[in-house]
């Protein structure tokens, strides 16, 4: 059975699709967005090192080349994560399908699904397709959180299995995509018409990053895309904040209410009829 590169699974969460979710994140993205909230996700540590010694609490050692994870040692205060300069993390764990299913069941009772983001979890799709398969019979809903980067009409046997996808539309101007992320964004927009014509898109997503991305002009071009696809589809706009993101890749700040809700009217304007602000 085909191993998955999980970071880390939350067993309840509210803000990952509806309802109460497991959400499940794995390890690695091909874009390098630089407001990036989890760049540990972003690459697959290459056993440098240099997180052992940072463990105050002996959960990190050497094993032949390879940096070796104790959770049972772990108090989880994260101070690998701020060491490492890779943009990883030593806490990744290859799980199969059924052991992550194992993690689902001890919470089955109290959620209406799970959610798989990242890091970039289509990178990982012959995992998801295992794993779909396996919580589709504990009667539970199968999202995906995705930058949109794989096409996924090229992947029919996941899409099959998947009940719908959180999309994120990072900016609509290619070349401030490529900026952005460093991927342009002619297969992302593609793969949104593509779900949404198969109505599986939950939510779009644009994150709202003052002096950095047109803003103005991402809601305007955005919003007039999602009332093409379908009016209806769920379209979020988040506030930019400083937790978690990497200092010296970015310099910007929370934008403030007026500003998203002038972005929230355009959306509306254009005829999106479901626009939330976070």
């Amino acid at each position: 059975m085909i191993k998955g590169l999980v970071n880390r699974i939350i067993p309840f969460s509210s803000v990952d699709g509806p309802g109460n979710r497991t959400a499940i994140f794995l390890e690695g993205c091909n874009f390098n967005c630089s407001y990036c909230h989890n760049p540990e996700t972003i690459n697959i540590c290459n056993s440098c090192g240099e997180c052992v010694s940072a463990c105050h609490y002996s959960a990190l050692e050497f094993k032949a080349s390879d940096v070796v994870w104790d959770k049972t040692a772990c108090t989880r205060c994260d101070e690998c994560i701020k060491i490492c300069k890779g943009d990883s993390s030593p806490k990744a764990e290859r799980m199969t399908a059924c052991e992550v299913v194992g993690e689902i069941e001890k919470n089955k009772s109290f959620i209406s699904g799970i959610t798989v983001s990242g890091g970039e979890c289509t990178l990982q799709i012959e995992f998801l397709i295992q794993l779909f398969t396996e919580v589709k019979k504990l009667g539970l809903t199968c999202f995906v959180d995705t930058n949109g980067s794989v096409p996924l009409w090229e992947h029919k046997e996941l899409v099959d299995v998947t009940d719908m996808a959180m999309v994120d539309i990072k900016s609509y101007n290619n070349e401030e995509h490529k900026g952005l992320t460093g991927m342009e964004n002619t297969t992302v927009l593609k793969n949104a018409k593509y779900l949404a014509e198969l109505n599986k898109i939950y939510e779009i997503r644009t994150v709202i990053v003052p002096e950095i991305l047109d803003n103005y002009n991402n809601v305007d071009n955005i919003s007039k895309f999602i009332a093409s696809l379908n009016p209806n589809i769920r379209y979020k706009l988040i506030k930019y904040r400083q937790v978690g993101v990497r200092r010296g890749k970015i310099n910007s700040y929370t934008p403030n209410d007026e500003i998203m809700k002038k972005l929230s009217c355009i959306a509306e304007q254009n005829g999106c009829k479901n626009v939330v602000i976070v």
